[in-house]
This record gives structure tokens, C-alpha cells and sequence, in this order.
């Protein structure tokens, strides 16, 4: 199986080398990559970050079917940035779609905030899709319902080129991203946090680190990188779970 990554920032590629030996890591920017770049492999991560998407694949059983999955920057559709929306020179998501439409992967995932901005945002990207053919599915997700000490809601996408039936798509989509309590989706997340507990830190609030752990300090040399990288990651036990409903819903579907 051949596996590319594309990952401009220079701290995320080296970490990508380094977990991912064995596959191709591109860290030009994914406005030079060319359409030829990317439709030899079976597995595309753009936007790959750390390689939490991988992850997210391993963890859901996704097995060794292709499959392309991408983060888009968040920064133009956070309530946090400077809310410029498609007109900020960040807004990537056309760049991705050139290369989609050349390569035509059967799934893509993907991942994008939440709140008004982030669903306008999904909006124009489901009609891209939709007008080559993909029928796409999405679901609002937050990192606490795996367990995690926080909230950050996130979209998770997914886009199917081989779904021609309407009907049946609608009743796919419901079901995809569930986290209805006391369902089993297959992905064994709570435990990595259910040793954490409350550390006041010195801005005089507290949050919850796992026992052991070393917070990281703003301005120290050399976790500033570390910093950036982690705050952009997706949390791949959520990933998981969206990737593990979409399968098990297919799989009903069929």
C-alpha cells in the first residue's frame, strides 16, 4: 500500500518521517502539489498534521481500502482568528478539491470547526462534491464524548463516490457519528483519559492532565513546535468513532 502525506509546517513533516517511515511525506505547500503528485497512491492524508487521521483509520479497523482524508485550516472559520472565511488566503479547501477531482477516491474524510462559520464552510464543500458525483455525510462531534476532558466540537465529514442511492444515503447519514450513552462503536477511547485528574495551573484555572504528565510551558524553547502541532491535531479517537459508524452504516446499507 502506498501512502503520501502532505504537510507544509516543517516540525509536523519531521514527526511524519519519523512515524511513517515507509511512506512519502511532501512537505511542499498543497498549492504546488500537482494533480500527477497524488493519484498513484492508495492512501492520500492532506493536511496530515501528526498523522492523527492514520490513527483514526487504525483504530476504526479501516483495513487497507484507499482512502484520501484532509483537515482543511481552521484559522479563516474559527471564532478565535480573524473570521475572513473563504476570502482569507487560508482557505484551502479549493486546492484539496483540484485534487480530488483529478484522483476521484472512492472515501474521503475529513474534518473542519464547528459553529456557524465551519458549517457555511461545509456547505460549499458538499456542493463541490456533490457536483462530481460524491454524496457526503457529516456529524457534529465533540472530544467528551470519547471520554476526553474537553469539548471541542468538530465536524467530521465523509464523501462516498460510489452511493447512488438517495433514500438509502439519508438513513446512512443519520446513523453516521452517533454517540448515543451506552453504545459500543468498537474504539476503546475513555480509558486514555480516565487516569486524569485537576491541576491548577498558573493563570489560576484548572484543567486535567494525565497522571505524570509535565505541562508544557508557552515561550519555552522547543515546545512551542511541539505546541502548535498538537493544538492543530485532530483527536483521532473521535475520528475513529465517526470512521467506525460510517463502516458499520454501510455495511447496513448495502
Amino acid at each position: 500500500m502506498r501512502v503520501y502525506y502532505n504537510e507544509w509546517e516543517d516540525y509536523p513533516a519531521r514527526w511524519l518521517r519519523n512515524l511513517f517511515p515507509d511512506a512519502d511525506v511532501d512537505d511542499r505547500s498543497i498549492c504546488d502539489v500537482g494533480e500527477d503528485d497524488v493519484t498513484c497512491y492508495d492512501r492520500v492524508h492532506l493536511f496530515a498534521g501528526i498523522g492523527g487521521w492514520e490513527l483514526a483509520l487504525e483504530l476504526a479497523g479501516w483495513g487497507s481500502d484507499p482512502v484520501w482524508t484532509g483537515s482543511c485550516p481552521c484559522q479563516p472559520f474559527s471564532q478565535c482568528g480573524k473570521k475572513g472565511g473563504t476570502s482569507d488566503e487560508r482557505h484551502l479547501w479549493p486546492e484539496m478539491f483540484r485534487l480530488i477531482e483529478a484522483g476521484h477516491p472512492a472515501v474521503i474524510f475529513g474534518e473542519q470547526v464547528a459553529g456557524k462559520r465551519g458549517l457555511e464552510w461545509f456547505d460549499g464543500v458538499r456542493a463541490d462534491l456533490e457536483s462530481i458525483g460524491y454524496a457526503c455525510g457529516m456529524a457534529v462531534l465533540p472530544a467528551a464524548c470519547v471520554g476526553a476532558p474537553h469539548k471541542r466540537d468538530r465536524i467530521f465529514w465523509v464523501a462516498d463516490l460510489n452511493w447512488v442511492a438517495d433514500a438509502a444515503w439519508a438513513a446512512r447519514e443519520r446513523s453516521i457519528g452517533r454517540s448515543d450513552s451506552g453504545v459500543d462503536h468498537g474504539v476503546t477511547s475513555t480509558s486514555h483519559w480516565s487516569d486524569f485528574g485537576p491541576y491548577k495551573c498558573r493563570d489560576g484555572k484548572v484543567r486535567r492532565v494525565g497522571s505524570g504528565v509535565q505541562p508544557l510551558a508557552a515561550r519555552v524553547p522547543g515546545d512551542l513546535d511541539q505546541l502548535s502541532a498538537y493544538g492543530n491535531a485532530i483527536v483521532p479517537q473521535v475520528a475513529a468513532v465517526f470512521v467506525k459508524s460510517y463502516m458499520e452504516a454501510s455495511h447496513e446499507a448495502v
